[in-house]
């Protein structure tokens, strides 16, 4: 028995309807070590950490703890062995305050067995201070940004002192601020034995952080070794089953006319006097630390948040736009930040979400063509490579990278002229960003306007033609090509007017 195995899986199968999600999964990971869990969306890791989770019970095998068989129902007892995880999709619940969401389904009870908030809402001030964080314990969770969710459950999972703490993407939606703040914490947690799993398709974080590497093709384990015994382009070779020869497939495009034209645009709480232009075969970038007012200036546009005053021009003429039915009918559609929230229906299927905002076209005389419906859907979803075992497989037994394609491929049907696409890329793998890069280079050779806010400097680079930088509400300086650098845009990230 090798005493220093904390956490052992022996050949786990899993199934689901039309697929095989895990085949014989074999692999240990050691105490006090940060295990790395490599491959493409749909390649098995969460499903593996959702087995070891108590979430899904597997078809065969044995998951082992200190070499001892568990057989582990659900959560609660999982957490009950010392496992705890932060999972890559952010389930939350948007009414519940911030001391609610750390403690549920582990509240504190006094003498009589009652709720003990008194105890909860002294446990929750000394973490958030303890973590150098300035929320009110009674803060809803609605009120905070994606960012700020992502950091609280990254909290609430490393508060329970568990052995073996499964990180999902744990940094998909966080600053690079909040990264160091995170690494540190795993520094910690590794110094004190405990073993850590992290799924990431963050190359320069894998390689930071990492003790072992284990990559994943198609529900199987590929290979397992020591981080030094990695280089980069062999994790994604393996990954993908192929070399990705170009990161950024950008290609040179004659640009049309102006599109879309934002005149002094101003919501009081949010953004101020923004003002820039998107033409025909242009991909625009919008860069700038998280709260910089980059998803709020996206979500006015498309007519989710309301602003007091500006002017939005689309082909030359003034629109106004009050909902999201006006952005969709002036063809202006928003892949949003937060997927669960508000780009996907998770309990309905991938042709209901992919047909959902263009149901008039398959409704004549008031009834359904359903053969219509279900050639469009195939169609669109084929084109973006949405793995599904099938069309009516909801949509939320899907990996994340697999629904944003299914995201894309919604606002496709539409044949809109300008897209917003707001953090495109978080938490999809090499491979699905390419597909997603290619995708984008497409639409500008059909002369579609693209407006790509991310936190990812490099992609941004790599595909704008031009870049506008935000930093506190306002456009600090606009970069063409020859002017990018990752160093010039931080500068007018941290600036202000």
């Amino acid at each position: 028995m090798n005493q220093d195995i904390k956490l052992r899986v022996s050949n786990i199968e899993k199934s689901f309807p039309g697929v095989k999600a895990l085949d014989k999964i074999n692999f240990t990971v050691k105490k006090g070590t940060v295990h790395v869990i490599c491959g493409e969306n749909g390649a098995g890791k969460s499903t593996l950490m959702k087995v070891i989770n108590g979430i899904y019970k597997p078809d065969s095998g044995q998951v082992l703890i200190d070499e001892k068989a568990v057989d582990i129902k659900n959560p609660i007892q999982a957490r009950s062995l010392g496992i705890s995880m932060i999972f890559q999709e952010l389930n939350y619940i948007p009414e519940m305050t911030i001391e609610e969401s750390l403690f549920v389904g582990n509240w504190p009870k006094d003498k009589l067995g009652k709720v003990d908030w008194g105890e909860i809402r002294k446990r929750t001030i000394d973490l958030l201070r303890k973590e150098n964080l300035s929320y009110s314990p009674q803060t809803r969770l609605k009120d905070l940004t994606v960012s700020d969710v992502q950091m609280l459950e990254i909290l609430k999972a490393i508060s329970y002192n568990s052995d073996i703490i499964i990180m999902d993407e744990p940094t998909s939606a966080i600053t690079q601020k909040e990264v160091e703040v995170l690494f540190s914490k795993i520094n910690e947690l590794r110094d004190r034995g405990a073993c850590i799993i992290y799924i990431s398709h963050k190359m320069d974080e894998i390689f930071r952080i990492a003790d072992e590497i284990t990559v994943f093709r198609d529900g199987a384990v590929v290979d397992s070794r020591s981080k030094d015994d990695y280089d980069m382009e062999t994790v994604i070779a393996q990954m993908v089953g192929r070399k990705l020869t170009n990161d950024y497939p950008k290609e040179k495009i004659v640009l049309g006319e102006n599109v879309l034209e934002v005149k002094n645009l101003t919501s009081t709480r949010n953004f101020s006097d923004i003002s820039f232009n998107v033409r025909e075969g242009e991909i625009v970038g919008f860069a700038g630390l998280m709260g910089a007012g980059r998803s709020e200036v996206m979500r006015a546009l498309f007519g989710l948040d309301s602003y007091e005053s500006g002017e939005i021009l689309i082909k030359n003429k003034k629109v106004d736009i009050k909902s999201v039915k006006n952005s969709i009918d002036k063809k202006m559609v928003m892949l949003s930040e937060d997927r669960r929230r508000f780009g996907i229906i998770p309990v309905r299927s991938v042709k209901e979400n992919t047909s959902l905002a263009s149901l008039k076209k398959f409704i004549n005389k008031g009834r359904l063509h359903k053969k219509v419906e279900n050639k469009t859907v195939q169609e669109y979803c084929k084109n973006m490579n949405v793995k599904t075992p099938t069309y009516e497989t909801t949509i939320e037994s899907l990996s994340g990278g697999n629904q944003q394609k299914v995201v894309l491929a919604k606002w496709m049907v539409t044949d809109p002229d300008i897209l917003i696409l707001d953090e495109p890329t978080r938490g999809i793998d090499v491979g699905a960003k390419y597909e997603i890069y290619k995708l984008m280079t497409k639409l500008a050779q059909e002369k579609k306007a693209l407006i790509m806010v991310s936190s990812e400097l490099p992609e941004l680079i790599g595909m704008c033609d031009r870049i506008y930088v935000m930093a506190k509400g306002e456009i600090t300086g606009e970069l063409t090509r020859e002017q990018f650098t990752q160093e010039n845009i931080m500068k007018l990230a941290t600036k202000t007017k």
